[in-house]
């Protein structure tokens, strides 16, 4: 049972982040409805930016229209119903491009849609960062000017595409001497692993030495 609750949540959150994810795109792309978003606020299409600036744009009637339009979703389809009665992810609508009646077909989409709602999971966080740290979903790291990282930018090792590469923020602090200590283990480590890769490669390509390594 706990398996199949999971594999539910997956599946509904997934598809929750494709739709999050195209929404962020398709009105970069495609541009926005023409008109009034909502009439009664004066409130246009065009005035609701992209990304996380539009939360506290929308009214607070149009919120409560999209959590009532996912309560209905999951009330009407029978709550926890794909995880006691059906199979995960199951909410009792068939579309017709997308279903069928061959077991094979069926699978291969069902995997299709978890993988997809995978990816999509792990874009939409992605542009939720961006877009906090830059103001966009595409956001230029130029556009981050507050970075600690950027007094460590003109060091030798900053290459593109990814400038100043930290993954884990342990340059967050801005702290010269941890850095500096940092860099030194890496390159020590770095010429290290490279003369044990050559020593692991030459033996297979070269061969070995004649002779005795210990008479």
């Amino acid at each position: 049972y706990s398996f199949k609750r999971r594999r539910s949540v997956e599946i509904k959150h997934g598809r929750i982040c494709m739709l999050a994810t195209m929404g962020y795109i398709t009105p970069e792309v495609a541009g926005k409805f023409p008109g009034y978003l909502s009439p009664s606020s004066k409130l246009l299409f065009a005035d609701v930016p992209n990304g996380l600036g539009a939360i506290s744009k929308v009214p607070f009637l149009g919120w409560s229209q999209i959590l009532a339009y996912a309560a209905f979703c999951e009330i009407s389809a029978g709550y926890d119903a794909d995880v006691n009665e059906r199979t995960p992810g199951d909410m009792g609508w068939n579309p017709p491009l997308f279903s069928g009646n061959d077991p094979e077909t069926k699978k291969r989409r069902l995997n299709a849609e978890i993988a997809n709602g995978r990816l999509a999971m792990m874009a939409i966080i992605g542009m939720f960062f961006q877009d906090g740290l830059t103001g966009s979903a595409w956001g230029d790291w130029a556009l981050y000017t507050d970075s600690p990282l950027r007094a460590f930018e003109g060091e030798l090792g900053v290459q593109a595409p990814l400038g100043f590469w930290d993954p884990l923020g342990l340059s967050a602090d801005g702290d010269l001497y941890s850095f500096k200590r940092r860099r030194s283990v890496e390159i020590k480590h770095g010429r290290i692993c490279m003369l044990a890769t050559m020593g692991y490669i030459t033996p297979e390509v070269a061969g070995k030495f004649p002779g005795y390594l210990s008479p």
